[in-house]
């Protein structure tokens, strides 16, 4: 099926953030003599730390408290770093540009900041091709719940059913359920192993996705 609109979930879709930022977490864990596995780390995917934070965790491990205006942006710096020639994920351009050629609406819908979103879409050239963007600093609550897609959606003004949610999380594929929006899962290294049932589809990458709407 053609979509008449596309919602783009943007870390570990459109850019492969997750991998950098879970990094971050391993190296801080590991320098306090402490492990973080991804099982461990999945509850963050999709919904960044408002149901549960590694901080936290690393708190309850140590029995220390640690200055986090003082990590946070240290952390910060290492990711950015890491992503620094970081691109698009393979086949994001090709969908983003047959999309824009074919006139279909697209949004993006994320549980993190607008600073961390828009800043990367500015500078990945790709801010225009978007009609809206939300995240959770702009008031919305992050996924699973719904608020976001409906917010892009609405934004798009496609019907639910003629939309399709592009997402690469568990806690995505929830929201996208509880929004009444068709979702195609695409796993990434870091949710490769996450439940997608209530995902309308799973498919391996945004080029099989391609093909299939222009199929």
């Amino acid at each position: 099926m053609k979509p008449r609109g596309i919602i783009f979930d943007f870390d570990g879709v459109l850019v492969d953030t997750e991998w950098a930022i879970y990094q971050s977490w391993v190296r801080l864990f590991e320098r306090e003599g402490q492990q973080i596995s991804i099982e461990t780390y999945s509850p963050c995917l999709g919904a960044g730390y408002s149901h549960w934070n590694p901080a936290d965790y690393l708190e309850s491990l140590t029995g220390k408290s640690y200055d986090w205006e003082v990590e946070t942006p240290a952390r910060q710096a290492d990711i950015e770093a890491d992503l620094e020639r970081m691109g698009l994920m393979p086949g994001a351009q090709e969908l983003l540009d047959w999309c824009h050629d074919n006139k279909i609406p697209m949004a993006v819908a994320s549980s993190s900041s607008r600073r961390w979103v828009a800043g990367w879409l500015q500078k990945l050239g790709i801010m225009e091709m978007f009609d809206g963007v939300f995240t959770r600093t702009d008031g919305y609550p992050v996924k699973p719940d719904p608020a976001l897609f409906l917010a892009a959606q609405n934004c798009i003004g496609v019907p639910a059913e003629q939309c399709i949610i592009i997402e690469d999380s568990e806690n995505g594929s929830i929201s996208a359920q509880r929004a009444k929006i068709p979702c195609v899962a695409i796993p990434n290294r870091m949710t490769r192993f996450s439940d997608f049932s209530r995902a309308t589809c799973v498919m391996k990458s945004l080029h099989e996705f391609l093909n299939a709407i222009q199929s």
